[in-house]
């Protein structure tokens, strides 16, 4: 896309997660890549938001575009059968690409999900959602036909133009000047040994605004999704959030929260070295704000459609637990609206 017939995106995205609604949040235009790591339920989260991806307040037809690359049969047959159940599969192009398929089709796939998602969000002004799944796939195939050629390698081996690479598929995403469609991308990619600095990961951290990170630690502990917000991050969710968009509650409780969970966390590892005896009755408060925060808000399931509404109402009820005095990032006349509204 041109630089200059972008517009901004600024339109809000409701997947019904709301660790991503709520705290990173997903905006029209916007590409927003899922690191994961094997083993994870990435499949699940990514069947999920394209289940309930839906832009608010607005009657344009969405569609989703799915492109599969490098997955197992069980996986493209998972994903097939779920968008069947649901009926989502009425409004998906799939692209799918196994992985007994050649390397050089893996290339292929996400270019030609993306010339079909701009068809239909710039010919057909639709709103696009295109989930690719597996990157990493992608660019162990890019690896693979880079070695053939006998290219010289960089960085692990991977070709020395990955980053030029990924920014073309990447850069793909937006809106345009005067144009109803947008392309909004969710790239999906497993970390090789859980490791953030990997090139792959480390380069689409780049190119993309924001990342959604999947904790292994929580999926021991049975969250699902086990969305990881402190390091999740979505650099556009400023402009899509707000009176108009979802409510005027949204920024000061999103800060509230991740504050709120943070220091909460600081309590728990403090009780592990310390015991709990050595806590102060307010670092108690944040323990159990945090427990509960884990088990009802991030650990919603995979079939549970949250509304933004639902998602905020539950924050202030989580945010409750703690004195009023701890609520340093929320307005007081916030706190008299919304809070004493819920009790």
């Amino acid at each position: 896309i041109n630089p200059v017939a972008r517009d901004y995106p600024d339109e809000f995205i409701q997947t019904g997660i709301s660790a991503i609604d709520h705290l990173n949040t997903l905006v029209r235009g916007q590409k927003l890549p899922v690191f994961s790591g094997s083993g994870l339920p990435h499949k699940e989260l990514a069947s999920q938001i394209a289940r309930q991806a839906t832009v608010l307040n607005n009657d344009d037809k969405f569609a989703v575009v799915f492109a599969a690359m490098g997955i197992t049969f069980e996986e493209a047959e998972y994903f097939m059968e779920d968008f069947r159940k649901t009926g989502a599969i009425d409004r998906s192009v799939m692209f799918v690409n196994l992985a007994d398929d050649p390397a050089i089709e893996r290339i292929a796939t996400p270019k030609m999900a993306l010339t079909a998602a701009e068809y239909l969000a710039f010919e057909k002004d639709m709103h696009v959602l295109v989930i690719m799944t597996d990157m990493t796939n992608y660019c162990e195939a890019l690896r693979e036909i880079s070695a053939a050629r006998r290219e010289v390698p960089g960085r692990r081996g991977y070709p020395g133009y990955l980053y030029t690479n990924l920014s073309t598929l990447y850069e793909r995403a937006g809106r345009l000047i005067g144009k109803k469609g947008s392309v909004t991308q969710i790239p999906i990619l497993s970390m090789p040994e859980d490791d953030i600095t990997h090139p792959i990961p480390d380069l689409t951290g780049y190119i993309t605004e924001g990342q959604i990170i999947l904790s292994r630690e929580l999926d021991g502990m049975g969250m699902k999704p086990p969305i990881n917000v402190l390091p999740s991050l979505s650099r556009l969710k400023d402009k899509g959030t707000g009176e108009g968009k979802t409510r005027k509650d949204h920024a000061p409780t999103m800060n509230q929260l991740f504050a709120a969970y943070a220091k909460g966390k600081e309590a728990k590892e403090l009780a592990v070295i310390l015991g709990e005896s050595a806590l102060s009755k307010t670092d108690k408060l944040y323990v159990e704000f945090t427990n509960r925060f884990e088990q009802e808000y991030i650990n919603q399931g995979f079939y549970n459609n949250r509304t933004i509404q639902e998602s905020l109402d539950l924050g202030w009820e989580l945010l409750s637990i703690l004195p009023k005095s701890e609520l340093k990032r929320i307005k007081d006349d916030l706190i008299e609206e919304f809070m004493l509204k819920g009790e």
